[in-house]
């Protein structure tokens, strides 16, 4: 979709919230979304998902020692 189209649309209260319903040409993928604002505009973006193997990979090792662990065979348990 051009980023050029557009389509009036009313506000309305949802509680204490202002809030828009999203036409379904312009709905966006997901639950959840970022808006900011740019001057008098508001920006609507989906929120992109991080993949955890790329959210792993920005975290710095931990600089701790773990206690070891016995390794002790689980408790028997009477059903």
């Amino acid at each position: 979709m051009p980023t050029t189209a557009s389509r009036h649309v009313r506000l309305f209260r949802n509680g204490r919230n202002q809030a828009i319903r999203i036409p379904r040409e312009f709905e966006l993928p997901g639950d959840e979304a970022v808006i900011r604002r740019e001057g008098v505009n508001l920006i609507i973006e989906p929120l992109k998902a991080v993949p955890l193997r790329d959210l792993l990979t920005q975290w710095s090792p931990l600089d701790e020692d773990f206690p070891d662990i016995d390794n002790l065979p689980a408790e028997p348990v009477d059903l």
